[in-house]
């Protein structure tokens, strides 16, 4: 099984909650796709370093990962060159979604990238594992309907950034709406 590691980049540390649950999916072997981020990829990144767990693939926009701690395998993910900023990194986002069985996000509630990393996996029908380190929480999100429940408690810049994600998703945009 594999499974997507990602969150905001504002958290650049794992709560034991989270810890505990990386811990048990490097217990039962599974592979982690995860970014090379600041934040939490680093920390994901740092967490199965001193595990020393080797079942890890870093996505990297055109091969070149800004963060690789454990030096483990790079997917490098194609990007064109007139492709820039947050949409730029979003592409290694969407192909992770899509690589991965099942979603594992820890959410600060506001950060765009992984609200769109949640989106991404339900739209492509597979689950994620949100832990919302505000309120310290672990939320199981099945589908779209539910990532829009969890959205609706959110603040009302997350919800429309939600709304426009999905709005993209059903006209078929790579979600470039989150680049303007």
């Amino acid at each position: 099984m594999k499974i997507f590691i990602a969150g905001a980049k504002t958290i650049t540390s794992i709560d034991e909650l989270p810890k505990q649950k990386i811990i048990s999916i490097c217990h039962k072997g599974f592979e982690i796709l995860v970014g090379d981020c600041t934040g939490i990829d680093s920390a994901v990144q740092k967490e199965c370093l001193s595990l020393m767990y080797h079942n890890v693939v870093v996505y990297a926009s055109n091969g070149y990962a800004r963060n690789n701690l454990g030096q483990w395998p790079v997917k490098a993910i194609q990007v064109p060159p007139n492709v820039k900023g947050f949409e730029f990194y979003a592409k290694k986002d969407v192909a992770m979604a899509g690589d991965a069985d099942y979603g594992f996000m820890i959410w600060d509630g506001v950060s765009r990238g992984t609200l769109n990393n949640l989106v991404n996996l339900a739209v492509r029908g597979k689950s994620s594992l949100v832990y919302l380190q505000p309120i310290k929480k672990m939320v199981c999100l099945k589908n779209l309907d539910d990532v829009n429940i969890l959205v609706a408690k959110c603040p009302a810049k997350t919800r429309q950034l939600c709304q426009r994600a999905v709005s993209a998703q059903h006209t078929n945009e790579q979600l470039s709406v989150f680049a303007q």
